[in-house]
């Protein structure tokens, strides 16, 4: 699997349920969501702003995508969302700089990706005195898992461990079973 790859079977819409640990508090929380993720084009408005906000020249080879995530575990206040992420490869495709900007906040960050031999995808970036690191990966087609931690200047204050079960078919299968269907 190549970078393209991921980004493709990762397009769609997704079951997240995530567990939340604070050391600092020694406290777990869970969460629900609903998570859509569409794949974008190098030229998309999103894409070229964010490469024109820091600083990076993007070209055809970027991929790129729009996370919409709806938290439905608030008391009943959603907590919706978009990220937008663009991967911008270096002399290898599956790792370079990694652009995330989120709806709430303000600024946009700048970080790095690496697609290992494991078929993981590590993103890491900082943003103030805070660093996040995340790996995803997939146990199959239609469930992908994902780690975090998020790490203050004093230390590693908050970990998630995340799986997301697919709502439907994959975008690649889906034109499969059309074509079958009709045949």
């Amino acid at each position: 699997m190549n970078i393209q790859d991921f980004f493709e079977l990762s397009a769609g819409k997704w079951f997240a349920h995530r567990t939340v640990q604070d050391l600092g508090a020694n406290k777990a929380n869970e969460a629900k969501s609903e998570i859509v993720i569409e794949k974008l084009s190098a030229t998309h408005p999103d894409v070229v702003k964010l490469c024109e906000v820091l600083q990076v020249n993007s070209n055809s080879s970027v991929v790129a995508a729009k996370v919409n995530w709806n938290d439905t575990t608030k008391l009943n206040q959603k907590n919706v969302g978009t990220t937008v992420l663009v991967l911008v490869p270096g002399n290898n495709a599956d790792e370079g700089k990694l652009l995330r900007q989120v709806s709430n906040e303000d600024k946009p960050s700048l970080g790095q990706y690496k697609l290992g031999e494991d078929e993981a995808l590590s993103l890491s970036f900082e943003s103030g005195t805070t660093s996040y690191e995340e790996r995803l990966w997939f146990a199959s087609d239609n469930l992908r898992m994902r780690v975090n931690v998020i790490k203050q200047a004093g230390g590693v204050n908050t970990t998630s461990f995340t799986t997301e079960i697919r709502m439907g078919v994959p975008p690649a299968k889906e034109s499969q079973a059309a074509s079958s269907a009709s045949s």
